[in-house]
């Protein structure tokens, strides 16, 4: 077993009131097509000119491509290249600024609270508040946070058990469904997003890019953490859940635009909510859903919506992974 890590940040180096800050990062047109082709193919995050004619009118970032640019910018400045013991999740992320072509990005983490565990005495929490801002001062992204901190000369909780191995290859579904415009689409009704698999490979190379902390990057340093093996970085997780939605919606737009008009949909403003309750690790393949809760016509957007919805994802032992509460415009109406 190994001994009480004396190296590195802990939950004794974090206080309320604490600021930290790194330094910047700049973002070039190539990065945001690259990470929007492999994750959210949306056309305002690939192209220029199909951008002018969409919701945003201009190529901009995807927002998962900059919550994940918020994490390589956590881990190299305010955690100063140092592992957590992870997240347990995100209250709020809110996207109030597009990333543009060339923008620089800085990052600001405010310790809100910090409190020891009650169950596990090796560890604690702070409740964070992570803000991105460009390089004219506006913040583009703010993001309600808990970490997890090893408490300082604690022993450490023993590695998980955890086999890994390689995910079976995933068949892309046949099935479509005719998309509604947001006016009326059922309150209630849940769509299948299919599975996404997590190799080994895919992992490592996600971690490295955006969030290079030992567990998601070197497969033998991650068998001694708790974790117990290499596991996804939490935004690979939701990157993928972004995938799997618009290999879906891609599959029922043109379904229905076989049939008539189809609707079309736009950026997000943010979410809630985001837990990731278990690891993903390699050779595990996770099935994502998405469940509409509510609805409402955009007052400064007319001719759209906001839809809100539930979405999950679950891996091959049926156990739920991930989960978040998710807001997105749609069109109204024809």
């Amino acid at each position: 077993m190994p001994g009480p890590d004396t190296s590195g940040l802990h939950f004794e180096d974090f206080a309320a009131g604490q600021v930290r800050t790194g330094a910047p990062l700049t973002v070039s047109r190539d990065d945001i097509v690259a990470f929007a082709r492999a994750f959210d193919a949306q056309p305002f995050h690939l192209d220029e000119r199909l951008a002018e004619t969409t919701f945003a009118g201009r190529l901009i970032a995807s927002g998962w491509h900059t919550a994940s640019l918020g994490m390589r910018l956590l881990q190299a400045g305010p955690m100063g290249g140092h592992s957590s013991l992870g997240s347990p999740g995100i209250a709020e992320l809110r996207w109030l600024k597009p990333v543009l072509p060339g923008d620089t990005l800085s990052a600001t983490l405010r310790v809100d609270e910090t409190r020891a565990s009650t169950s596990k005495p090796d560890r604690g929490f702070a409740a964070c508040l992570l803000t991105l801002e460009n390089g004219r001062g506006e913040a583009v992204m703010t993001q309600a946070f808990t970490v997890m901190l090893a408490r300082r000369g604690a022993e450490p909780a023993p590695p998980r058990i955890v086999e890994t191995g390689v995910p079976p290859a995933v068949v892309e579904p046949d099935d479509a469904e005719i998309l509604p415009f947001l006016k009326d689409a059922a309150i209630g009704a849940t769509r299948d997003l299919g599975a996404y698999a997590f190799p080994a490979e895919a992992i490592l190379a996600f971690g490295r890019a955006y969030d290079p902390q030992v567990f998601h990057t070197d497969p033998e340093a991650a068998k001694a953490t708790h974790f117990g093996g290499l596991c996804a970085s939490g935004w690979h997780t939701a990157a993928a859940y972004m995938k799997r939605l618009l290999a879906t919606r891609a599959r029922d737009h043109a379904h229905t635009a076989a049939r008539g008009q189809a609707p079309t949909t736009g950026p997000s403003p943010g979410f809630r909510d985001m837990r990731w309750l278990k690891p993903v690790y390699a050779g595990d393949t996770v099935r994502y859903a998405t469940t509409l809760t509510d609805k409402r016509a955009s007052a400064s957007r007319p001719g759209w919506g906001l839809a809100f919805a539930d979405n999950v994802g679950v891996n091959q032992r049926g156990e739920t992974v991930f989960s978040f509460k998710s807001s997105v415009f749609w069109q109204w109406a024809p």
